[in-house]
């Protein structure tokens, strides 16, 4: 006994790894992966600060916009050590407590913008569905106070992750098999009882589901209320207001169904694919979230390009 807890002691590190077979192309991968970063935190920012500093913005729609940008500023700069280091200086060590840290903010930041996406969902039912009630129903302390609901839902409901990991011992190995930590990845390597783990994330899964549900009967209710409309010209504008949404909602959730289905039914393929739906799952949504919202919402476009030709000028 006395031997394996020595054994046990002796892993203090985790490594993690690129993208197997390529390790010789790391260094160019890590040029577009810093691209991507960069590109996700300027556009992100950029919504920041139009929303903070434009009168005009200062809207329920534009305020849950600001949500979703600030999760996925946080979710980028998560990921972005461990990633950074792999590919760009071949280093995938790193100590259990930053691992477990590192996979408590990635999950803490994916559940927020699963949140904010249900709270946008909501949004855009009310303003279709009643619209005249629309600014009395969503008053910016009632935004304010649902924000903050949710953001201490994400807390606190992922708090148990590192606290349950952090008490277990691990002896399995010290590979992981992302470029960054997560709950299921590190729980795997441990030699004690991790039932409690196993339920939890289980537990957390199923809300994850249940967030998705929500967001689906929402716009089963817009597509109720805009097929009600007798104007095919209202229905258009109707559904036009959606589409931003809706497309944060398919680059969230895609990577994440697509990850499940391939652990579901190719548990025996190459774990390239698995490793980057994984990559892309943290890669895609910030950075495309702000080019969508750019480029499908007018108020936004118009002060981005208002902006640059004032710097032109």
């Amino acid at each position: 006994m006395s031997t394996l807890n020595i054994t046990e002691d002796k892993i203090s590190t985790f490594f993690l790894i690129g993208i197997p077979g390529m390790e010789h192309m790391h260094i160019w991968i890590s040029i577009p992966t810093c691209l991507i970063y960069i590109i996700a935190a300027l556009g992100n920012s950029t919504i920041l600060i139009l929303i903070k500093t434009e009168p005009s913005l200062h809207e329920p729609m534009y305020y849950f916009l600001s949500m979703l940008a600030f999760s996925d500023l946080c979710l980028s700069f998560s990921s972005l050590p461990t990633m950074l280091r792999i590919f760009l200086f071949n280093a995938p060590g790193i100590s259990i407590d930053a691992c477990i840290a590192q996979e408590f903010f990635i999950h803490t930041f994916t559940a927020m913008e699963s949140s904010v996406l249900v709270i946008m969902s909501f949004d855009r039912f009310i303003a279709i569905r009643n619209p005249l009630r629309y600014s009395s129903i969503l008053t910016s302390v009632r935004v304010v106070q649902i924000g903050l609901i949710f953001a201490m839902r994400s807390f606190v409901f992922i708090l148990p992750f590192p606290l349950t990991l952090r008490r277990l011992r691990y002896c399995k190995g010290k590979l992981l098999s992302y470029s960054y930590c997560l709950h299921l990845d590190i729980m795997r390597l441990a030699c004690s009882d991790n039932r409690i783990n196993v339920i939890y994330g289980f537990f957390i899964a199923i809300l994850s589901m249940l967030d998705f549900s929500v967001i689906v009967m929402s716009y089963v209710l817009i597509l109720k209320t805009v097929l009600g409309i007798a104007s095919h010209q209202e229905h258009l504008k109707a559904l036009n207001t959606c589409v931003s949404h809706f497309c944060a909602v398919l680059i969230f959730y895609m990577p994440i169904i697509s990850l499940s289905i391939v652990h579901r039914f190719a548990k025996h393929g190459s774990p390239i694919i698995r490793i980057l739906i994984a990559d892309i799952f943290l890669l895609v949504p910030p950075l495309m979230n702000p080019i969508v919202y750019c480029v499908k919402t007018r108020q936004i476009r118009e002060r981005v390009l208002g902006k640059l030709r004032l710097k032109k000028t």
